[in-house]
């Protein structure tokens, strides 16, 4: 993710909280707080960083997948479904 045009110093972030405060929520983009010309904070909207949360999570329980089918810790959908389908007795 590029973040070269929402680069900001950080005393533009004190003079400046509200209108950022807008301009994150319209954009959902995050900006990046710079501190003696050093990146020092990441600020983004909350339902951006909510939106980010879900991706993340999404991410882990793919990679958790991914790694029960490399160690073979799977069973294939076909016999979990004629299982399911099979009358309990």
């Amino acid at each position: 993710m590029k973040h070269s045009a929402q680069v900001k110093p950080i005393s533009y972030l004190k003079n400046h909280a509200a209108a950022m405060a807008d301009a994150l929520a319209e954009t959902g983009e995050p900006m990046l707080i710079t501190q003696n010309g050093e990146a020092r904070l990441v600020v983004m909207d909350v339902a951006a960083w909510e939106q980010q949360e879900q991706a993340m999570a999404l991410l882990k329980i793919l990679a958790l997948g991914n790694r029960d089918i490399e160690t073979g810790q799977f069973r294939d959908a076909g016999v979990v479904l004629d299982e399911l389908a099979a009358p309990a007795g």
